[in-house]
């Protein structure tokens, strides 16, 4: 959840932001901090372009975890997540799975209590869907090679 809370910081918004206002909040900082912007200082370009890459890298994660978002692909995931998974990982509160139709998706802020509870259980997928897959903040974050080609 920390990463969440420092994204929205960086990009000075709030939990209920839409879309629209997020997309207005990128682009403006964008315009500020874009590398071109110092073509003839590099120490300012190069401080430009670390800039730049955290305000775009906050603004795909925070458009990945979006109510707007979430609502768009809903009947997808219900469908990803009905189908089982195949593997998963669990780091910081953070945990990452590998569904049977090859998405990838993190759930955030995830206890550890609650993953010990997911390794334990007699039928893990059962436990996910009950217990963590609606809630906990999740994004998509890809899908698996072999899905992919």
């Amino acid at each position: 959840m920390k990463k969440i809370e420092d994204y929205r910081r960086l990009l000075s918004v709030d939990a209920g932001v839409t879309l629209k206002d997020l997309k207005t909040v990128y682009r403006n900082l964008m315009k500020d901090c874009h590398p071109d912007k110092f073509a003839d200082d590099d120490v300012q370009r190069a401080d430009a372009e670390k800039r730049s890459k955290r305000v775009i890298e906050a603004y795909h994660f925070l458009v990945g975890i979006s109510p707007e978002t979430k609502a768009e692909g809903r009947d997808a995931y219900t469908q990803t997540v009905a189908e089982g998974f195949d593997d998963y990982e669990f780091k910081n509160e953070v945990l990452k799975v590998v569904f049977t139709d090859g998405a990838i998706y993190e759930y955030y802020g995830v206890p550890k209590t609650i993953y010990t509870k997911l390794v334990n259980a007699d039928t893990p997928a059962r436990f996910a869907r009950r217990h963590i897959f609606d809630g906990f903040v999740y994004r998509r974050v890809g899908r698996t090679a072999e899905q992919e080609a």
